[in-house]
């Protein structure tokens, strides 16, 4: 018996070092009822025809109701003004949210961006809602908020998937343009985010 104790002392330390543990993921139990992606032109699914947006793909994946709450163009700024009618009144199980390449194009201060969503995961997380927070960084593309993301992902206890534009925005056989996926590259997408949210909706 006092082996197993042993053994149990130094493999849960390894378990959770090498990230086999699942992370504490705050609003685990949401009792909301929908699923929103909130987010700016990846989401709305600038690019891409009707029906091809990677909220729709994920709907899809999950066999049921996906609210795209995609704004092209919209900042954190922005998304902090529309957050209460677009995202809080819909009664939000999860909400997805994907911000920062605007207010990276645009020259928003960084520390700026990240109290700006930072605001936005407590307010979703007061309603109750589990918060997915995304990565758009690729390459050197927003690099240096990459770790920061990550680091408010772990410090708010939200599901993180990072970096959902490797190897498309790249790829010129998945954009659009010089920064939008096409239907090819939204439907990537979807499945990405569908690998990180599908544990936390069962």
């Amino acid at each position: 018996m006092k082996k197993i104790k042993l053994s149990l002392i130094f493999i849960l330390p390894l378990l959770i070092f090498c990230g086999c543990a699942k992370p504490e993921i705050r609003n685990l139990h949401s009792k909301g009822a929908n699923i929103i992606c909130f987010g700016d032109s990846i989401t709305f699914g600038y690019g891409a025809n009707e029906g091809e947006d990677y909220p729709t793909g994920l709907s899809k994946l999950l066999s049921r109701e996906v609210i795209n709450a995609g704004v092209d163009g919209d900042t954190t700024f922005d998304a902090l003004a529309r957050i209460e009618a677009d995202v809080l009144d819909k009664d939000p199980r999860m909400v997805i949210v994907e911000f920062g390449g605007n207010d990276f194009l645009q020259k928003v201060p960084e520390s700026d961006t990240l109290k700006n969503l930072e605001q936005i995961i407590d307010r979703i997380q007061q309603k109750g809602a589990i918060v997915v927070l995304v990565d758009i960084s690729s390459g050197f593309f927003m690099q240096s908020y990459r770790d920061k993301y990550r680091k408010l992902a772990e410090e708010k206890k939200t599901v993180f998937i990072p970096q959902i534009l490797k190897n498309i925005i790249t790829n010129p056989g998945m954009k659009s343009d010089f920064f939008h996926p096409n239907a090819r590259g939204y439907q990537i997408i979807s499945q990405r985010i569908y690998s990180g949210v599908s544990p936390y909706l069962k």
